[in-house]
């Protein structure tokens, strides 16, 4: 009897994951309840949120994994992953959805790598940026899609060129010698958003993402910023110009973290294109101006790239298995590369935490903040830095620590309060004041649209 059972236990469980790694495409609805479907089965380490509403008002849904959804747990970095911002790419979209659910059932299952990778990282997936774009390619389906049917918004708007040009202003601003990272938006930045920007933006801006990837196909590829080339003389695809970030090093690890567990990326020749080790600067690329990748690092704290996935933007079902088995693995190990640099806790004499406290690591002219509760993830390639934390109000501290190559190196910071009286004319650090004049000197550029990302 005992035995009848465990055959029948088995074979219920095959049939479950059978139905969980179905490969079809997703319209909205379908997509709505595969999402329900993850949060019901693993209830206790998902939650569903929607970060606002598309032109034709269709939510903009995302899932999260943690060991307590919900809840930002200081020293837990933040990640996420975006798909379908262009709504005929299709395949970040189904790929997401395949992620949720394999995250969700491995869990389950007790899987050692999933469960640390849940309970020490808070996970937001959003499937689809672009749900009315989505449904526009997939009324043609995959056979007769043209190129750039369904690709922009329900307004006629490529998301991808939407966001605030914040590029101008930190390249004036760099020389300068002006602020470098948080750059602020423009007074009038709301009116020259889509609705789906806005919700990305406001998203961005209340948690405190470490690191992130954009899901887009047309090519095989994976980008890295900065995406939009200081010279502008360089608006041509076939003219273009390496433009790095002061990250460079650690991006392009990053990119080769993802190239090189997906099953071909790396090798570099795919749909025509060759790129070295799979990566690729986006300005190397061609130029592209308002994307959302270089907005992320110069207005928050994170740190994104942008994933091209395939030659084809809207492959055919029977493709899309072969397709997760050449990302499952490389999806799982660029989510783990959030752990890696400095972490630690920013806080007063009295250990309360201060927010917004500015690390800045010697020798990299990029500086990130501290969250709500004084926590800070810096990511760092392997090595030995110098870093300093100031905050308005505190006396600066500057320790030197060292790197190593697995586990983020745990560094707190104890701030004694500054009982020097500043002069009221001195401005804290200058950054608020120069960067309303820089924007009101700078002049963004309108630059061509690019073809893929």
């Amino acid at each position: 009897m005992a035995g009848w059972l465990r055959a029948v236990l088995a074979a219920l469980l095959l049939l479950e994951v059978a139905a969980a790694l179905s490969f079809l495409h997703h319209r909205y609805e379908e997509m709505v309840q595969a999402l329900f479907g993850v949060q019901s089965q693993c209830p206790y380490v998902t939650r569903i949120y929607s970060i606002g509403r598309s032109v034709e008002g269709r939510h903009l849904y995302v899932l999260e994994f943690s060991d307590y959804p919900g809840i930002h747990e200081p020293l837990e970095p933040e990640f996420k992953y975006v798909g379908n911002m262009h709504g005929n790419e299709v395949l970040g979209r189904e790929l997401l959805l395949q992620l949720s659910e394999f995250l969700c059932e491995e869990y389950r299952h007790g899987n050692e790598r999933i469960t640390h990778l849940i309970h020490n990282t808070r996970i937001h997936i959003m499937p689809s940026m672009n749900p009315d774009g989505y449904e526009v390619a997939a009324k043609q389906g995959p056979d007769s899609n043209r190129y750039l049917t369904g690709r922009n918004n329900a307004n006629g708007v490529d998301l991808n060129r939407n966001f605030p040009d914040l590029n101008t202003f930190m390249y004036y601003s760099r020389e300068i010698s002006g602020p470098n990272h948080h750059i602020p938006l423009p007074d009038n930045w709301k009116s020259q958003v889509e609705p789906e920007t806005m919700a990305v933006i406001q998203w961005i801006s209340s948690y405190n993402f470490v690191l992130s990837a954009n899901l887009h196909g047309g090519a095989v590829v994976a980008n890295y910023p900065y995406d939009k080339s200081q010279d502008q003389r360089f608006r041509s695809h076939r003219r273009t110009v390496n433009t790095p970030t002061p990250d460079d090093k650690l991006f392009q690890k990053l990119a080769k973290t993802y190239s090189y567990a997906h099953g071909w990326m790396h090798r570099g020749w795919n749909c025509g294109d060759y790129f070295a080790d799979g990566i690729t600067n986006g300005a190397s690329w061609y130029s592209l101006s308002k994307g959302m990748q270089d907005f992320n690092y110069l207005y928050t704290n994170c740190f994104e790239i942008t994933l091209e996935l395939s030659c084809n933007k809207f492959p055919p079902e029977e493709d899309l298995e072969r397709q997760w088995m050449a990302n499952r693995e490389a999806l799982v190990a660029f989510m783990e590369e959030v752990h890696q640099g400095i972490k630690g806790m920013v806080s007063d004499e009295n250990n309360n935490g201060i927010a917004g406290a500015v690390i800045s690591v010697q020798g990299i002219s990029h500086d990130i903040t501290s969250g709500d509760m004084g926590d800070y993830f810096r990511l760092l390639l392997p090595g030995t830095y110098t870093v300093t934390v100031s905050a308005e109000g505190y006396q600066p501290q500057t320790v030197t620590t060292t790197v190593g190559p697995a586990a983020p190196s745990l560094v707190h910071f104890r701030l004694k309060q500054d009982v020097v009286r500043k002069h009221p004319e001195r401005k804290a650090s200058g950054t608020r004041t120069n960067n309303k004049a820089l924007q009101k000197k700078v002049v963004p550029r309108a630059t061509r649209r690019g073809t893929q990302r």
